[in-house]
């Protein structure tokens, strides 16, 4: 993989000391952005590499791992695809999308860990109630949710991402309930706009309940809504207009599954392709604007509101952004796919020893399982020879300053 010109590390190191100077962070966000900056650089430590062939050496500094850093996300992505090949069914599958309202935004913002946990129960239990109802399906069901807070501009937009098999298992277990059919004669899941409104009322029901127990923070512009009266206007608006729930039919078949979810599963709110350039303390970088036909269009900002916007989509630790449930969940998973499977006539086979492939924790191309290929020689293979150890952390308000090399400017054209 080539590296990108320039990367969201090279922002943070340039930008991101003065940007702590000037904003509140919480331990969290100085985290991420600790972690971006030393993320493979001398700073994490490495080992050294030596070419089989031509005798090339050279050091492969450690990944951050973080969960928001774009470089960390590919083998990390790797491996939960390798963990879920397993798991298909050879049914269709669907692409459902739950959005919540822009106006609930800003509290979602101050109730991280509460509002995008509610979010997840409540399309939970709205897919679950409708598939069940005999009026559309009858059928116990399962799917996999992946949480994203971010439109294609970073700003705010929190929504979940849900990939569905076709189906479901009848309440006795005893037989596979596909999906039916539209009009058209295409595979219909479950119809958006009943879907739309159990939510709404879900997700509203379970913000009620949570103001009564008195585990909702309100501050700054939200303070009116701290009262009784000001938080039932603020859910006034909020219902005015029917929430969305988008649905479609992605696949052309389960062996495309696993591809598609890659696309959601691992994403971070901006990747490093994505930046163009970063010039006199401002960042350009690349967007689809779904407004005007899904152009491709550049944005330029303030290095300071880059890494604001950026910083919105950092996730309250330990907080689960990729859930399963229903069949998928991790109780019996095993057991009832291997019903559904069966009432689905499909022969069991062992499971494929063959993993998917990942790229190397350097960002280079997958290989073979003997070591990366030499950039010098490009017949050798790169083997670890020694480890590199990191120098002692100094936790300071200068470790942003840290620089890999220059940046490298690319034409926006």
């Amino acid at each position: 993989m080539t590296r990108p010109d320039l990367e969201l590390a090279d922002v943070v190191r340039h930008c991101g000391a003065e940007f702590r100077q000037t904003h509140r962070l919480s331990v969290e966000q100085h985290r991420v952005l600790r972690d971006i900056a030393a993320c493979r650089t001398a700073e994490l430590g490495g080992h050294l590499q030596e070419c089989d062939g031509c005798g090339h050496r050279q050091i492969a500094y450690n990944s951050c791992r973080n969960r928001h850093c774009p470089k960390c996300q590919a083998s990390a992505r790797a491996d939960w695809m390798a963990a879920r090949q397993q798991e298909l069914l050879p049914v269709p599958y669907f692409h459902l999308v739950f959005t919540l309202p822009h106006s609930l935004g800003p509290l979602a913002l101050q109730n991280k860990k509460m509002v995008y946990g509610l979010l997840f129960q409540a399309a939970a239990q709205t897919l679950h109630k409708v598939a069940a109802d005999p009026q559309h399906m009858g059928a116990k069901i399962g799917f996999l949710s992946v949480l994203h807070t971010w439109g294609q501009n970073l700003m705010h937009h929190p929504h979940l991402h849900i990939v569905v098999p076709g189906g479901g298992l009848s309440p006795d277990k005893s037989k596979w309930i596909p999906c039916r059919h539209n009009r058209n004669g295409n595979n219909f899941f479950l119809p958006v706009r009943i879907l739309s409104r159990v939510f709404r009322g879900k997700f509203i029901a379970g913000l009620k309940q949570a103001y009564a127990q008195g585990k909702l923070q309100f501050h700054g512009q939200l303070i009116e809504s701290q009262t009784p009266e000001g938080f039932e206007q603020l859910l006034k608006i909020a219902v005015r207009k029917d929430w969305v729930v988008y649905a479609k039919q992605p696949f052309g078949g389960p062996e495309q599954v696993l591809k598609y979810l890659a696309r959601y599963t691992h994403r971070v709110a901006i990747s490093n392709h994505r930046l163009l350039r970063l010039d006199d303390g401002r960042v350009t970088f690349r967007y689809k604007d779904y407004a005007n036909h899904q152009q491709q269009k550049a944005m330029t900002l303030d290095a300071s509101e880059f890494l604001r916007r950026f910083l919105l989509h950092v996730l309250p630790r330990r907080f689960v952004r990729i859930r399963h449930y229903g069949l998928l969940s991790n109780r019996d998973r095993t057991a009832r796919l291997i019903r559904c499977r069966e009432l689905l006539s499909i022969e069991q086979q062992e499971p494929s020893t063959k993993p998917v492939e990942p790229e190397n924790k350097d960002g280079s191309s997958p290989d073979d399982g003997q070591g990366p290929k030499c950039p010098e020689c490009q017949t050798g293979r790169l083997i670890m020879i020694d480890l590199v150890a990191a120098p002692p952390r100094i936790h300071s308000p200068h470790f942003l300053s840290a620089s890999t090399g220059s940046i490298k400017i690319t034409d926006t054209s």
